[in-house]
């Protein structure tokens, strides 16, 4: 009869445990001193050895080995092999040691037959009865309350463990426990030591495993060790021949590393028509589209490792050299965006109702996404930001905006998007210079102005800035100056300023089309208050936002920086960070 890996190669000594040498040396230190306590709590994620580190403590406590006074491997360590060692470790019978599923025995009557039993002394003079309680946050207040007694004050050679993946629910049941017990944390193992160990068992059992897919069994594992021999005990059990990567994400049902390539490349070249059926091909295999987010994830911050020169992990071998390959094209502030709306997005993913059209706007917001470029090569290069270096330079620091430069060289990572453009614009569109008025102004008369204004409203409509345009309409022109146009709120509308003050160039824009010369607006408080004056008779409660603290900041960070300002009139840039 086949024995399954994880059980096959359950550790047998305190040593032998991985990734966990802080409770191994503890308890054997507790072994061979004679210092064992009467109750412990061992937590920590599932697969990482905590009920095997209580089987190896019962097996150390009743070792027939030990009590004859032979020796072990190590001092305070079980020898493995006498008939007590090879029943407990086995967990069969044993008079001496019981294991206990709290989940299935919880309640109070089973607290109280376990307080009876461990009334009775061991079977043989200088053993321990050892009780294992495992998934013990499952018992109810009224079962540790039951226990609390015997835990304080238990009778000799009589040791608990519990072991639980979720000390927090005993901490919130049974206070009172948690000072009763000696507590060792377990910590997740590792990928790099979970593939060794399954490099250990292949060559025991004889078994071809490729280095690769070594590695993704060990990340799927999530560092639970018992969890990856399963899965290899799985895919050994697939068919026959080596053991490939392939081979592993067959079975899991993972997405190949091809897929994560052509979507590097889709968001990198910005071929945002080739989402949908990108997204339709992995509806069509059947692909779990949690799993799939989960795995662009680790994609894109290797690529985010690569482009800040450090070492991708987390990636297969061949998936590393697609990224360095593709990822010039991507500056470390896109990088940085992407994973945030990835973020942003996880949850509507995983619990949404149409998970599909979540990714499929998810995807193509990154394809379409405005680019990063250096502020100060943007000004070097003219308030236009048109001349080359528009992309990310290669040394320097300082802001970066993001709109759509053109073609420049790869370069180094630069520290974090400040600005980001709103508009995607191509040479010879864009809008004429608000800020000084070209002729033709002088004609301007505030009644032909007034008359027009709704014009200009449903310019900013076509624009496709509807909240400008309500906004805008909450207006009325008070004076016109050459090409200066002074407009002030009505008050109906209590977003009128902000909204108005963020989007002034694009209001300019709008106003100089339909005027037919370029003019500049600003915005009057409306009548009775000062803009932003508190306490003011006839005063209208501002509410404060996000979006207005970020305008307040955007005009100071304006009024210190001439350059800054004109290039955010003329790019219709907005201030992100």
């Amino acid at each position: 009869m086949h024995l399954a890996l994880a059980r096959k190669y359950r550790p047998r000594l305190f040593g032998d445990l991985v990734a966990q040498e802080h409770v191994a040396r503890a308890l054997r230190g507790a072994v061979e001193q004679g210092r064992v306590a009467h109750g412990y709590l061992l937590s920590g994620p599932r697969g990482v050895g905590k009920t095997t580190a209580a089987r190896i403590l019962a097996m150390a406590l009743n070792c027939e080995t030990r009590h004859a006074g032979k020796p072990t491997s190590a001092p305070g360590e079980p020898c493995g092999s006498c008939t007590s060692c090879e029943r407990i470790w086995s967990g069969s019978a044993s008079l001496d040691v019981v294991e206990i599923d709290a989940a299935s025995n919880r309640g109070v009557d089973d607290a109280r037959d376990l307080r009876e039993r461990a009334m009775y002394a061991a079977s043989q003079e200088g053993r321990h009865k050892v009780y294992i309680v495992d998934e013990a946050h499952m018992l109810t207040r009224e079962a540790w309350n039951t226990l609390l007694k015997i835990l304080e004050e238990p009778p000799p050679r009589v040791v608990f463990v519990f072991a639980t993946t979720e000390p927090h629910k005993i901490t919130n049941t049974a206070a009172p426990v948690m000072s009763r017990l000696q507590r060792f944390d377990f910590r997740r193992v590792g990928p790099k030591a979970i593939a060794e160990r399954l490099r250990a068992v292949a060559s025991a059992e004889a078994l071809t495993v490729d280095p690769d897919a070594l590695e993704l069994i060990a990340r799927v594992a999530n560092g639970g060790l018992r969890d990856a021999l399963s899965v290899l005990d799985q895919v050994t059990a697939f068919g026959e021949g080596a053991i490939t990567a392939a081979r592993v994400r067959e079975v899991l049902g993972l997405v190949g590393d091809e897929v994560y390539a052509d979507l590097l490349r889709i968001v990198a070249t910005r071929r945002a028509g080739d989402v949908f059926p990108f997204v339709a091909s992995l509806v069509e295999a059947g692909v779990d589209l949690v799993a799939f987010a989960d795995g662009a994830g680790d994609l894109w911050r290797a690529a985010l490792a690569v482009r800040l020169g450090s070492q991708p992990d987390g990636v297969s071998a061949a998936l590393a050299d697609t990224v360095r390959a593709s990822v010039g094209d991507l500056a470390s502030g896109d990088l940085l965006r992407i994973l945030r709306s990835l973020e942003e997005s996880e949850e509507a993913i995983r619990r949404g109702g149409n998970p599909r059209l979540v990714l499929e706007t998810l995807l193509v917001r990154w394809a379409l996404m405005d680019r990063t470029v250096e502020i100060q090569a943007l000004l070097d290069g003219g308030v236009g930001g048109r001349g080359s270096g528009a992309r990310e330079p290669v040394s320097g620091a300082g802001s970066r905006v993001s709109g759509n430069p053109t073609p420049g060289p790869s370069a180094a990572p630069q520290p974090p998007v400040a600005v980001s453009g709103t508009r995607h614009r191509t040479p010879g569109t864009e809008p004429p210079d608000t800020r000084h008025p070209a002729p033709g102004t002088a004609s301007l008369t505030l009644e032909s102005l007034r008359g027009a204004w709704p014009a200009v409203v449903e310019a900013l409509r076509e624009d496709g800035k509807r909240l400008v345009a309500e906004a805008l309409s909450d207006t009325e022109v008070v004076s016109v100056e050459g090409g200066d146009i002074r407009v002030r709120g009505l008050g109906g509308n209590p977003l009128t300023p902000d909204s108005l003050g963020r989007n002034r160039a694009a209001i300019a824009a709008a106003a100089s089309r339909v005027l037919g010369a370029a003019v500049q607006v600003s915005l009057e408080a409306p009548e009775g208050r000062e803009d932003g004056a508190a306490g003011t008779p006839g005063a209208r409660a501002r509410r404060v936002s996000v979006s207005g603290a970020a305008a307040e900041r955007a005009r100071a960070l304006r009024g210190k920086d001439p350059a800054l300002d004109s290039a955010m009139d003329t790019l219709d840039l907005e201030l992100l960070d």
